[in-house]
């Protein structure tokens, strides 16, 4: 399988690649901007002033260990933190 004549007439561009890397510092600036905002109002939904949220930390974390410690699949992940949430939600 060959290239798209597109691909092949971006090949000695230089600027090509630079605008691709600067596409993709842009993404991974507002993925870590969503990541800190969902982290914020997760962990303190009510703010500085109301305390951590302590179970919502301790899901992040494992969760954290789950991915990188035992290369869990993403999705397994999610599916197992939101069903401990959920069970927290209904117990409390």
């Amino acid at each position: 399988m060959s290239a798209s004549p597109l691909v092949e007439s971006t090949h000695g561009d230089p600027a090509f690649p630079a605008s691709l890397t600067a596409i993709t510092a842009a993404v991974v600036g507002v993925i870590l901007n969503l990541a800190l905002f969902f982290a914020w109002h997760v962990l303190w939904p009510q703010g500085m002033a109301g305390g951590i949220e302590w179970p919502a930390l301790a899901i992040a974390a494992g969760a954290g260990v789950a991915l990188f410690r035992f290369k869990a699949g993403g999705i397994p992940v999610i599916l197992v933190c939101g069903l401990a949430g959920l069970v927290l939600h209904l117990v409390r």
